[in-house]
């Protein structure tokens, strides 16, 4: 663990029109994605906590407004974990709940990366916002952005600054970046039959 604690913010949220059911409680193997999703932040960081409706066994607090969408959720994730001791330097491991390859390696790697800034990893040319450890300075940017009614990722973490660590570090491991949205995503990863839906 790096010297400064560190804290994790999973994102339970989102409508999941395209699934058709909600993700955060999609059941793969017995268990839901919310709590097996859980289970490896907390693996990972000193303290952590769900933004959303409380699925995942973590201590949960929703975002406000509703529907804010993720930044909102970073946002509201972030205050409750200062309010309850986290020091306002220290960087958050950002979570979305859809990524059902995700494993322990992964997260170890993105936590423990040597550097103060933000660490996204880069998968298919695209940076990776919400499986990202967030530095304190772009938690405050997310919080001024956000206040002043900005609710898009596009610019956050600031990726002038922020370490991008490409697909070819991750090698096999890039396939943990891969997020289910509809069922057909399920299917593709091996992880339901093609006449089952979730």
């Amino acid at each position: 663990m790096n010297a400064e604690p560190v804290g994790g913010i999973l994102l339970t949220g989102g409508s999941s029109t395209r699934m058709g059911t909600d993700k955060a409680t999609l059941q793969i193997g017995g268990t839901s994605l919310a709590e097996r999703s859980a289970q490896l932040l907390s693996g990972s960081v000193d303290t952590a906590i769900e933004v959303g409706e409380g699925v995942s066994g973590l201590h949960s607090v929703l975002e406000e407004p509703r529907g804010a969408g993720p930044l909102g959720a970073i946002v509201a994730g972030y205050r409750e974990l200062t309010r309850r001791g986290l020091s306002p330097s220290a960087p958050c491991l950002v979570l979305a709940c859809d990524l059902p390859l995700l494993d322990p390696w992964v997260l170890e790697r993105i936590v423990r990366w040597p550097s103060e800034h933000s660490v996204l990893p880069v998968v298919d040319h695209l940076a990776q916002p919400l499986c990202a450890r967030w530095s304190p300075w772009d938690l405050a940017r997310a919080r001024a952005a956000f206040d002043e009614g900005q609710r898009s990722l596009a610019a956050l973490p600031d990726r002038n600054l922020a370490i991008l660590v490409d697909e070819g570090f991750w090698g096999d491991h890039s396939i943990a970046f891969s997020d289910v949205d509809a069922p057909a995503d399920l299917v593709r990863l091996g992880l339901v039959g093609d006449d089952l839906s979730p």
